[in-house]
């Protein structure tokens, strides 16, 4: 099992830290350093600022939102970070959520598997440097009875196949995912859980395709922090769990809260919602069970980190992301270390 880092968002004061974060996250071997958009800081500028600054790390998109771009765009931009970073670039999409979508982007919020598909083919073809044209519900290039003609992307991008990862929840997104992606980008992930909520929905979409698991990286994002008292460290992740179960989304259209009903928590997931769509984020923090949260973090001592990341290599994730949490740079920069110490403590190490 190979270990990442998330920087999550860029700005609010961080830039400096996240990037020293992922400096050392380099010179201490990690596979791959993941940035998040949503409605601030975007993607590919972070990524390229990154990419400069560090030298064997892979970079990825975690991710490039499908309403904000053209797919054609997308092939554009992915070209461009993976040749200026040296064949070190890694693509993952999502359709982001409709509140997003439809109130930042303008861009409806309907059929989103449909829409992903589609979306990956044109980005996967423009890639290739095949002349584009294609014909589908969402898109169609060139448009019809008009000017355009079929082109092909001038950038070369270092690779000829620049990996594709997907941002997916239910089990329909998860199985299209195996079936389309070269990974699986996961959140809130149990790995006593794990098989039923996202990997046999992977593997059916794999032998869908005519393919096995072998190959295909399997990536959640994990929150980190090290310590002995366990039920304070959690504390640290309550807003971060009701914020996803409780306010991401609609009350009909929240993936995490769905998600976490999948898992067992169907009553505790339903009052977070209740209390955050309220305005009672503080209920909703409180509401959200200990064990929620310790099963979907890393929390303790490097030994025990240990044990939970043998968990999830058992349950079939090939590259574990880390969050490291910390007020301080400094708090950041020791989780770090940390994880790559319990990564060799498991033996899991490659």
């Amino acid at each position: 099992m190979r270990l990442g880092i998330n920087l999550g968002y860029w700005g609010a004061g961080m830039d400096g830290d996240n990037l020293a974060v992922a400096q050392e996250a380099d010179r201490l071997g990690y596979d791959v350093c993941w940035a998040a958009e949503a409605y601030g800081s975007d993607v590919p500028t972070v990524l390229a600022w990154v990419a400069a600054q560090t030298e064997s790390i892979d970079v990825g998109s975690a991710i490039m939102q499908i309403p904000a771009r053209q797919p054609a765009m997308t092939a554009m931009t992915a070209a461009t970070l993976d040749s200026i970073s040296g064949g070190r670039f890694r693509l993952g999409l999502g359709v982001s959520g409709p509140q997003v979508s439809e109130g930042w982007y303008g861009v409806k919020f309907d059929k989103p598997l449909a829409r992903t598909r589609e979306y990956v083919e044109i980005v996967r073809k423009a890639m290739s440097r095949e002349r584009l044209s294609y014909e589908g519900e969402h898109w169609t290039l060139p448009l019809p009875d008009g000017p355009g003609k079929p082109i092909k992307l001038t950038v070369h991008p270092q690779r000829e196949h620049i990996p594709l990862y997907i941002a997916a929840i239910g089990p329909k997104n998860l199985e299209q995912t195996g079936e389309i992606a070269d990974g699986a980008l996961l959140i809130f992930p149990a790995a006593e859980h794990l098989e039923e909520t996202a990997v046999r929905h992977l593997r059916a979409g794999r032998e869908k395709a005519g393919k096995t698991m072998e190959g295909f990286d399997v990536c959640p994002t994990v929150p980190l922090a090290v310590g002995d008292d366990i039920n304070g460290l959690a504390d640290m992740f309550r807003p971060y769990t009701a914020l996803y179960v409780g306010g991401m989304g609609s009350r009909k259209q929240n993936f995490y809260n769905q998600l976490a009903q999948r898992m067992g928590y169907e009553k505790e997931a339903a009052e977070i919602q209740d209390k955050y769509l309220s305005g009672d984020k503080t209920g909703a923090a409180a509401a959200v069970p200990h064990e929620l949260i310790d099963k979907t973090t890393l929390l303790g001592s490097v030994e025990r980190i240990a044990d939970r990341m043998r968990a999830y290599a058992a349950a079939g994730v090939t590259t574990l992301t880390l969050a490291p949490a910390g007020f301080t740079l400094d708090e950041r920069i020791a989780a770090l270390r940390a994880g790559t110490e319990a990564l060799e403590r498991s033996g899991l190490a490659a």
